[in-house]
């Protein structure tokens, strides 16, 4: 199936939040499916790598229905869910607090959050730029934020075997499970993404430092960790 030119603007936001609402339902089971489970060890890391103390308040943004939510109330913490989809909310399990919303005007007080999760989302949002701005915003100088995105092995034969995955098999296996154009989408989101670099110069420029950049399993996914400065 031929995917259309990606979407810029306001209509990016209204694909984006069309698209989610309609696969809300299936969308756990077949984030486990495509990637054979191992998003939920990344997760874990990922707030863990936080280093925040108990009881600390953190904003999953782009939440979804959750996954980074439970994992951060599991770890001792109390998470604000919000994301752009009703939808994708309303279908989330064990969400004590969420908050539908734009990550462009987010609706919370300046440094409200000790730290903000987001999980494979910072290719979805309609600027990027100006979502990292918002992050800053609403986490108080010296919180922390852990960002996981995807990304695509550097080199030989995993190289090779991400892209069957990624390019072919996870939207085959998306129309079959859920919806055929959003799992299509899915792999051509990734022209949305910065490069690495990028990525560390915008969250300098937002009022992050220490920004750290790892890859994940080879390669398979990425991680963003930074520091709000004073």
């Amino acid at each position: 199936m031929a995917v259309p030119p990606l979407p810029q603007g306001a209509e990016k936001t209204r694909q984006v939040r069309d698209m989610f609402d309609a696969i809300a339902g299936r969308y756990e089971f077949v984030n486990r499916v495509m990637t054979l489970g191992l998003d939920a060890r990344w997760r874990r890391r990922a707030v863990a790598d936080l280093r925040l103390v108990a009881n600390s308040v953190v904003l999953d943004l782009a939440a979804g229905t959750g996954d980074f939510t439970r994992e951060l109330k599991r770890q001792g913490h109390q998470p604000v869910a919000a994301d752009l989809s009703f939808g994708m909310l309303a279908a989330g399990r064990f969400l004590d607090e969420r908050v539908q919303a734009d990550a462009l005007t987010l609706p919370f007080r300046t440094g409200a959050f000790d730290g903000v999760t987001c999980g494979y989302a910072l290719r979805n949002f309609t600027d990027l730029s100006a979502t990292l701005i918002e992050m800053g915003r609403v986490v108080r100088a010296g919180g922390r934020i852990s960002l996981l995105e995807v990304a695509e092995p550097r080199r030989g034969l995993f190289r090779a075997g991400f892209r069957l995955w990624f390019r072919k098999i996870v939207p085959f296996l998306g129309s079959l499970l859920s919806d055929r154009r959003a799992y299509h989408y899915l792999p051509a989101s990734t022209a949305y993404l910065p490069s690495s670099d990028e990525l560390t110069s915008m969250l300098h420029v937002a009022g992050f430092r220490a920004v750290n950049h790892r890859r994940v399993m080879g390669g398979l996914s990425q991680q963003f960790l930074a520091t709000r400065s004073s």
